[in-house]
């Protein structure tokens, strides 16, 4: 059942995709009359430049709307108009002089008539896409250049004392308009609806300051009780405990807003800044959180290891960032209630500007200082030097920011210190939020594969961080005033793809590809697998054949996938064609040897002069084959050391092998005896001890050689062919102890090279050493010469 409703699920997904296309394609047909008139507009709004910022991203979406439909119409009748292109081709090029048969120029006329209907409205698309790719570029000029000038534009000073009187007096009015937008409460009506709403009220307003005061021991709560469970996973628990700490605080505000709401005695102005409360309060509860997960008073869960004041301090800034924040968007909010003039503006976010920035510095003189063990110049580096790093450098940036962007504030550039300062802020947040997530998946990971500390090192959670830090680009370009519509744009140019020669090379192409290619891999690595356990053992083929055959399975099923996904992916490999003959060139030149080693290993794998498992000697090494790879292969010598040998010098060089086609080899072990020694009697003692081994074959006999009258002794060879030469040395080892044994019981002695030392003229040694023995006799010391050795 489970198999038939994967199946069921499959085909509906198919069907359902199918309809998808078919609609898109249906959705996607111009309308090239309402195209003329949108185009018209467009050009005209583009010439005078009349349009506020709004209408022209109106305007710009119709336009991209437009452009992609004229971009896939670009490939209307592909499949069409490359077989009338391949039919033209097959009837030959049209002669220059002289005439042609009538039936081929009849038909080149009708293909030529086809070809360029068909090829009409891909030529408008392409004129429409262009046209339409234009307006898009200069409205985003225009947009572009507007975001300048505003972003350079010097405003008021809010230093200057002749604003102030002003903003006092406008703020004022505000507040004074804000509490006359209550509604009067001796109203009937009101009394009335207040009434009936009043045990709702009381009940929401009670369970709000409940949750606001008591949600964060609740989760403490929680985490006490998660940790009963054991300490393993104790990280995936109190990161889920600690967003409760953001939730339930939530819930009480948008329960108190609610019941303020629910009274009905706020008017339209009231109403817009209840409706603000929560998220001011979810960028206060987020900062907390963040600060919390970063500089936690636990040590061991901290993200950045300060020491305690240190993180302490880290908290207390990141708290004052958020109050500055929800003070800054409670200004914004308070000011369009009213007009109000730049100064006023520019006076009263001056002091919200000043604080997030001495903050700012806080947070940065922190992290400028950040140092781990093994990050100091000269050191090893060690497990969190990257961080450090990286944390030395914001801790720099936040100084320079904190500085810079109250300075440029109080000269009147508000606009480009507020474009320094707030992106900032909210960029590290960010980057805080990704730092937490990437521990919450590394905690996840060693609560599934059961790994300690080290798990957060691993190769999954390192991922799961490099996938965060991508997925967070996006919104890192729109906190620093990047546009949707240029995200858009950088899409669409991506979906666009590249071209090379008449083929346009998409992304989906590319998910083509890799789908085949990994679909036609893994079918070529299972194949592998089943002859290799299932099919070839079961066969008489030698384990040599069995890895050839296996190996060349490999790259035949690689190469099919490659051609097939290359195929299925509509490249047309024709178009790289210069680009193969560069590499041609540069195969020739400057990967010949790779190339020879490729070739080699080809050779090696079909040929099988060695296989796997073979004892060989090449190159003065000697050992087994391990592995026949295309460009090498790895032989393991006696000593357990692997030796990497290119196969072109298996190919091209002398190799000795041992135990190809058979194990059977010949051991020569040399003896030598005493001259007087029954030389019957030792070829008889040597000629049973040969016999005696086990591997030792008895056909062809063992024999013994009397081989040479030495200056020492009389010479012997036992030679012996052994069913199993890999075993020669033990066998080599037992035959010299037989021979040990049995000469010592026979009385057969092993000569020893022997030298007799003949002086010439012993008397002048005499003469030298008289003087010496009379100097000892004079003083009472006999001399060396007469004392006499007890064992002469």
């Amino acid at each position: 059942m489970r198999l038939f409703s994967r199946i069921l699920a499959a085909l509906v997904l198919c069907v359902w995709t199918a309809v998808a296309l078919a609609q898109s394609a249906a959705e996607t047909t111009p309308d090239y009359g309402a195209w003329e008139e949108l185009a018209a507009v467009a050009e005209r709004t583009v010439d005078t430049r009349s349009a506020d910022n709004d209408r022209l991203e109106v305007l710009r979406e119709s336009l991209t709307e437009y452009r992609a439909q004229f971009a896939d119409a670009r490939s209307l009748n592909a499949p069409r108009i490359a077989s009338l292109k391949d039919q033209i081709e097959a009837l030959g090029p049209e002669p220059e002089t002289g005439t042609e048969p009538r039936e081929v120029a009849e038909r080149r006329d009708q293909l030529n008539a086809q070809l360029r209907s068909l090829q009409a409205p891909v030529q408008v698309a392409e004129e429409a896409f262009l046209r339409a790719d234009g307006l898009v570029g200069e409205i985003d000029a225009i947009i572009r250049e507007r975001q300048a000038r505003r972003l350079l534009s010097l405003g008021p000073s809010p230093l200057n004392p002749v604003h102030w009187p002003n903003a006092v007096m406008d703020v004022g009015k505000i507040l004074l308009d804000l509490l006359e937008d209550t509604k009067d409460v001796s109203d009937p009506d009101v009394r009335e609806g207040l009434s009936g709403t009043a045990p709702l009220i009381l009940l929401m307003t009670a369970a709000g300051v409940l949750f606001i005061v008591r949600g964060r021991r609740w989760a403490g709560l929680a985490l006490s009780y998660l940790r009963r469970w054991g300490g393993r996973g104790t990280g995936v628990w109190r990161f889920l405990v600690s967003l409760f700490r953001i939730i339930l605080p939530l819930t009480g505000v948008l329960l108190l807003t609610n019941a303020a709401r629910a009274t009905g005695l706020t008017g339209d102005r009231i109403a817009q800044v209840l409706e603000a409360i929560p998220l001011w309060g979810a960028f206060l509860f987020g900062f907390r959180w963040l600060a919390e997960r970063l500089f936690s008073r636990d040590a061991d869960d901290a993200l950045i290891g300060l020491s305690d004041e240190a993180r302490r301090q880290a908290r207390f800034y990141m708290l004052i960032v958020s109050f500055m924040l929800v003070t800054r968007g409670a200004i914004e909010l308070l000011l369009s209630f009213e007009a109000v003039d730049a100064a006023t503006e520019a006076v009263l976010a001056f002091p919200a500007v000043v604080v997030m920035g001495l903050a700012l510095a806080g947070i940065g003189a922190l992290l400028r200082n950040y140092r781990v063990e093994g990050d100091e110049d000269g050191d090893e580096p060690t497990r969190g030097a990257g961080l450090a790093r990286v944390l030395r450098f914001a801790g720099n940036g936040m100084i320079a920011v904190a500085v810079v962007s109250p300075g440029m504030a109080a000269v009147g550039y508000a606009e480009a210190g507020n474009a320094i300062l707030y992106p900032t802020i909210i960029s590290l947040s960010l980057m805080a939020l990704v730092l937490a997530l990437q521990r919450f998946f590394a905690d996840v990971y060693i609560l599934i594969t059961r790994q300690g500390g080290e798990g957060r090192d691993a190769l999954i959670p390192a991922l799961a961080g490099f996938v965060l830090v991508l997925l967070s680009l996006p919104f890192h370009a729109l906190i620093w005033g990047a546009r949707v519509a240029d995200l858009t744009e950088l899409w669409a140019i991506f979906n666009r793809g590249f071209a090379i020669g008449d083929t346009r090379i998409s992304p989906s192409d590319f998910i083509t590809f890799a789908v085949i290619f990994g679909l036609g891999f893994a079918l070529t690595r299972l194949l592998q697998s089943t002859l290799r356990i299932n099919v070839l053992p079961k066969t008489r083929i030698d384990i040599g054949g069995q890895n050839a055959l296996v190996s060349g399975l490999g790259y035949v099923g690689i190469f099919l996938s490659a051609v097939l996904a290359i195929t299925g992916a509509g490249i047309d490999l024709s178009s790289f064609a210069i680009v193969a003959g560069a590499l041609s060139v540069g195969i020739g030149f400057g990967l010949r040897t790779i190339v020879e080693n490729f070739v080699s290993g080809i050779i090696l794998l079909i040929g099988r002069p060695i296989s796997e498992g073979d004892w060989i000697e090449v190159g003065g090494r000697m050992g087994y084959v391990r592995d026949i790879s295309v460009r090498s292969t790895r032989i393991e010598t006696f000593d357990r050391t692997d030796v990497i040998v290119p196969n072109a010098d298996l190919v091209t060089g002398t190799v000795t092998n041992y135990t190809r086609g058979s194990t059977v080899g010949r051991l020569t072990v040399s003896v030598g005896v005493a001259y007087g020694t029954d030389t019957r009697k030792v070829d008889k003692i040597l000629h049973e001890i040969a016999l005696d081994q086990p591997l030792v074959l008895a056909k062809p006999e063992p024999s013994v050689i009397f081989a040479n009258f030495g200056a020492d002794a009389l010479e012997f060879e036992i030679r012996m062919f052994l069913r199993d030469v890999n075993w020669i040395m033990n066998v080599k080892s037992d035959v010299n102890h037989a021979i040990a044994e049995r000469f010592a019981e026979e009385g057969i002695e092993v000569p020893f090279a022997q030298r007799d030392i003949w002086l010439r003229n012993p008397e002048a040694l005499r003469a030298e050493a008289a003087p010496a023995r009379q100097a000892v006799e004079e003083n009472g010391v006999p001399a060396p010469s007469d004392k006499k050795d007890p064992d002469a």
